[in-house]
């Protein structure tokens, strides 16, 4: 087949035109546009509930992960008619408006694939039935980023931190890798809290574990204060910031993903101290799935 060879198909009943499926999107594993394509396909019914509803930003890479890349947020002006679009206003008072795309079904995730879009990232608050944008926030994350001299593993001792904290409040975290290097925490939300709240709980426990373990956490974005620690991130709890959507594959030399994760890996990562047994590539997480589930189904 001719790289740039474009093929019509019908995606249950969207007709749609793919392209350059041989092309290579990782180089270090081969890995092609054509695989990527047919792993979001067959992960899709795990994955569309996650993002469903969501105003979905892309991060597209036209000539794989070594190339450059952009985000897209504004859906493209060639998108076919169905691929559903919401406009959200700014959060700044001089930006304007912007018209997402939804993806809430196959046809519009194979669409979104098939612009290189290797990377989907999503807010922490869905459209729904509300006519008042952004909504209020579905869950409180934990963005838990090592820096230098730090992995994983470290992650998994602050995540572990953080879950003694939340237990006290009688709340559940669920983890997830980043598919890139770090951890993430997701915690659902009852009632309905605001940003604010949401916003001062996290912080709050970023400082608290900050105070108590200086040596190991930090809680500002300053690089300098990063090395030998772990970041963790609760400025993601805001309504303009976006977290890399469960089951998204990540621009990284291998076609990893990020992946809900059961406590015992967290756990068995730790105390092995090997950061490889949280991370899985495509085809690893399309047999998680078979065998396990969906981690992530209670949330």
């Amino acid at each position: 087949m001719s790289p740039d060879r474009s093929i019509p198909t019908t995606v249950e009943g969207r007709a749609l035109t793919i392209s350059n499926l041989d092309k290579v999107f990782y180089p270090a594993s081969g890995f092609t546009k054509g695989e990527m394509i047919d792993y979001y396909v067959r992960v899709a019914p795990t994955m569309l509930p996650h993002v469903r509803d969501r105003p979905m930003t892309m991060r597209r890479y036209p000539n794989g992960v070594d190339g450059p890349s952009f985000y897209a947020k504004h859906t493209p002006a060639h998108s076919p008619p169905w691929v559903r679009q919401v406009t959200v206003p700014s959060t700044a008072e001089d930006d304007a408006a912007v018209a997402y795309s939804v993806i809430g079904d196959l046809p519009t995730l194979v669409w979104a694939a098939n612009l290189a879009a290797i990377e989907f990232h999503v807010p922490l608050w869905h459209v729904g039935r509300r006519r008042v944008l952004p909504g209020p926030p579905d869950h409180m994350v934990f963005d838990l980023d090592p820096g230098p001299g730090t992995t994983i593993v470290e992650c998994c001792t602050v995540a572990r931190w953080i879950t003694d904290i939340l237990a006290r409040r009688r709340r559940t975290a669920y983890p997830k890798t980043s598919g890139s290097k770090g951890l993430q925490l997701y915690v659902p939300l009852a009632g309905r809290p605001t940003w604010d709240k949401v916003r001062e709980d996290a912080h709050g426990i970023a400082i608290t574990l900050e105070r108590e373990h200086p040596e190991l956490v930090v809680s500002n974005m300053r690089k300098a204060s990063r090395h030998a620690r772990v970041l963790i991130d609760w400025s993601q709890n805001h309504p303009a910031k976006t977290t890399v959507a469960t089951y998204s594959l990540r621009a990284r030399p291998e076609p990893t993903v990020s992946t809900p994760v059961t406590w015992d890996e967290v756990e068995s990562c730790l105390e092995d101290e090997d950061r490889r047994r949280l991370s899985f590539t495509a085809g690893e997480v399309l047999e998680r799935i078979e065998r396990l589930g969906d981690l992530f189904a209670d949330i």
